[in-house]
């Protein structure tokens, strides 16, 4: 347990140089390990449905959507969903394509009364390649780490 412990306080010390309001910010081998070994934390995939199912996901996690495509709107209900299917007093860990959208809604939540809150840096995908394609630089299909496509 203590490299789970380890692995929290670098992700606590991570949000405290970036000036993070919740409890932290995790790189996705982080995020996966701690699946692996606490059975109540919860991984919340917020990316649409729409990347749920052409991008792919993330076996265990809870998909709530942020925002919805087309036009990325805010799903009103995000809240309500997300207290019905994550115990506010348990270590959530939010997941978007990049990381950002899992930054505002771990804000959000802790904003709510969820007491551990964490970002998952990179998000899925990551950054872009050469290419510009993503999935292969950073995130977490780029760390090999278990997905299915949707």
């Amino acid at each position: 347990m203590s490299k789970i412990n380890n692995i929290l306080l670098g992700a606590k010390q991570r949000a405290e140089q970036m000036g993070l309001p919740y409890s932290g910010a995790l790189l996705p081998e982080e995020a996966y390990e701690i699946m692996q070994h606490i059975a109540s934390a919860k991984l919340v995939d917020v990316r649409s449905s729409a990347e749920w199912n052409f991008v792919g996901v993330v076996p265990g996690a809870v998909n709530i959507e942020w925002k919805t495509f087309p036009g990325m709107i805010e799903n009103p209900n995000f809240l309500n969903q997300l207290k019905h299917q994550v115990d506010p007093e348990g270590i959530v860990m939010f997941m978007c394509r990049t990381g950002a959208r899992s930054d505002q809604t771990a804000r959000l939540a802790a904003e709510h009364g969820y007491v551990d809150c964490f970002n998952v840096l990179e998000g899925f995908e990551g950054d872009k390649d050469g290419q510009g394609h993503r999935g292969s630089v950073t995130g977490w299909k780029a760390k090999q780490l278990p997905w299915s496509q949707g």
